[in-house]
């Protein structure tokens, strides 16, 4: 990577370890969401980093809490996080284990509703009405409204104290390029963050990205982090015999 020439110094966003990009901003008690699905496009050194910081009692939206021992599943472990807004959970042993021995609060959400409530969050939009879970407990001791002959629930939006997310590629500005299915929920979560960390295998000057590749503009990045050689572990690795 070039030298940054002294015109970008002050635009650049590159921070020199996920630790030092955490500092400061990290405090017990906060929301934050975090980006992927399943071990797929999540912050792994941001995660590990948060995980090395000792906040605890952190509500963490996200899709699902990793598997055991990696991803938010470490997080898990030390017992740094108190509540998961979450829409599936089925490959962590210790998320069940806590769940149901009520060490840990968990609020579903169907998985729709949860990427809307992001993207909402983001926008600037309190709530909105969707006639997803009505019926469920889904919509228990949430308003209701009728609209054309048919029942909505009100979801409230996602507004996160910090967000982490997981970029293929970005510049220095923290534009961001997200590899196909790794962009999953991260461009929702990189604008619902009041304070936004990226995470990117690749980094390259202001002009080199292509505007039209571009999937999150910098303006929603505030600090970025260069992961070069992310582990890209696989859930569960399946084969056909024979």
């Amino acid at each position: 990577m070039a030298t940054v020439a002294t015109s970008t110094r002050g635009l650049n966003k590159l921070y020199p370890d996920a630790r030092s990009a955490l500092d400061g901003v990290v405090r017990d008690g906060m929301l934050l969401a975090v980006g992927g699905f399943g071990l797929c496009g999540i912050p792994e050194a941001l995660i590990q980093a948060l995980r090395d910081t000792g906040v605890r009692n952190l509500t963490v939206a996200s899709n699902n809490a990793g598997v055991d021992g990696w991803g938010l599943g470490q997080l898990l472990e030390t017992h740094q996080i108190k509540k998961m807004i979450s829409t599936y959970v089925g490959e962590n042993a210790e998320f069940e284990r806590q769940f149901i021995t009520g060490e840990l609060e968990v609020e579903f959400s169907p998985q729709g509703t949860f990427a809307e409530r992001l993207r909402a969050g983001g926008a600037g939009i309190p709530g909105f009405y969707t006639r997803t879970g009505v019926g469920t407990m889904i919509a228990e001791g949430k308003e209701h409204k009728e609209f054309d002959g048919h029942t909505y629930v009100l979801e409230r939006g996602i507004v996160a104290d910090v967000a982490l997310v997981k970029a293929w590629k970005a510049d220095l500005y923290g534009n961001l390029v997200y590899r196909l299915t790794a962009r999953n929920f991260n461009p929702m979560i990189a604008t619902c963050g009041k304070l936004t960390i990226a995470e990117a295998e690749i980094i390259v000057e202001p002009g080199e990205l292509d505007p039209d590749e571009i999937h999150t503009p910098g303006i929603f990045v505030h600090r970025l982090v260069h992961n070069p050689n992310p582990e890209k572990r696989i859930e569960r690795r399946t084969v056909r015999e024979g």
